[in-house]
């Protein structure tokens, strides 16, 4: 085997291992974007089935029994979240969600933390919270995971009017 001929067989082996490098990080870029959206879809699902599950809750406590049209009637911003002695089984209103964690395993990925806060907004800016009660309250329920670079977080405002 000439020396031309020696160079031309190493210059396609390189060409050749360039090619395979680059069909493999091709493959596993891809790899790596299909289990990211099952992450972050299953991430997006925890979330809604807890909007979905507190949506079936009284807006609040003192409305549990029966509504009130009278902002002062409803509990305090202090005392948002579980009563006393109410665990998440027994949770009735909305704002027993408030500081609500929970750790989950799922299939494609462990440890996602779902945590829930409730607050009073403002009925004409929902973006606005409000330091006193009022007939909406916003809740927003924030999905994190060490294999997602950012939280998926959902909200949704409840009203009694």
């Amino acid at each position: 085997m000439s020396t031309v001929q020696s160079m031309l067989t190493i210059a396609a082996l390189v060409f050749l291992s360039l090619a395979s490098l680059q069909f493999n990080r091709t493959a596993l870029h891809t790899q790596t974007a299909e289990i990211e959206n099952k992450v972050y879809l299953t991430a997006f699902s925890l979330a809604d089935d807890m909007i979905e599950e507190i949506k079936v809750k009284g807006f609040d406590e003192t409305t549990v029994p029966f509504p009130t049209n009278i902002t002062t009637n409803l509990t305090s911003l202090a005392n948002l979240g579980p009563d006393a002695g109410e665990t998440y089984g027994s949770y009735d209103d909305v704002d027993d969600y408030n500081g609500y964690e929970k750790l989950i395993s799922a299939p494609h990925a462990e440890d996602y933390f779902i945590s829930v806060t409730v607050k009073y907004v403002d009925g004409d800016d929902p973006d606005t919270f409000s330091t006193v009660q009022t007939f909406y309250k916003k809740v927003l329920v924030t999905v994190s995971s060490p294999f997602m670079n950012y939280p998926v977080k959902l909200s949704f405002i409840f009203t009694l009017k």
